[in-house]
């Protein structure tokens, strides 16, 4: 009897533990967050200082697209980074009565108002674009993605694309 009863108060409280964890998923942040930092990049300066002394833009704008199954655009929204260079986008999980899926949004630089490191760069992904895969901060109502830093450069420091194949009929 004691056994019979030890057994049924460990199923309740089994039971109980159970319960309060779905109601807990029942309490799913609305939004998501996703942030980052933008910086300017000067090759002209010596190795360190191109690698550890590049600088914040202030005014840039970073875009976060998301898309369907279907590969359509269903949420796009950007921002502009402050006076330390970074960004911050909240993402509503739900569109239209659909949940937005965050693997299936994607961030990428837009523009620099900076008159001389205005050149989109694809390092850290910047230019074209970094998926979301997995969020840096989750606690109680916060999921954050933080991304980047993502860069610009100067045009001195831009280097062409040669990668494209010549024209066809083309004697170059």
């Amino acid at each position: 009897m004691r056994k019979a009863l030890v057994l049924v108060m460990a199923a309740a409280s089994l039971m109980m533990g159970c319960i309060s964890v779905t109601e807990a998923w029942k309490n799913e942040p609305k939004v998501f967050h996703v942030g980052g930092k933008v910086m300017c990049q000067d090759c002209t300066k010596g190795w360190n200082k191109w690698v550890q002394g590049s600088n914040p833009i202030k005014g840039c704008r970073v875009s976060v697209t998301c898309m369907d199954e279907r590969n359509r655009v269903v949420y796009y929204e950007s921002d502009e980074t402050d006076e330390q260079g970074e960004f911050e986008v909240m993402v509503d999980k739900y569109i239209n009565g659909k949940e937005l899926k965050a693997k299936r949004c994607s961030v990428r630089l837009v523009s620099s108002p900076d008159p001389v490191c205005n050149i989109l760069t694809d390092f850290a992904g910047g230019q074209s674009g970094v998926k979301l895969s997995r969020p840096s901060h989750m606690y109680r109502d916060l999921i954050k993605y933080t991304l980047g830093p993502f860069y610009f450069t100067t045009p001195l420091c831009d280097e062409p694309d040669t990668t494209e194949s010549p024209v066809q009929g083309s004697n170059y």
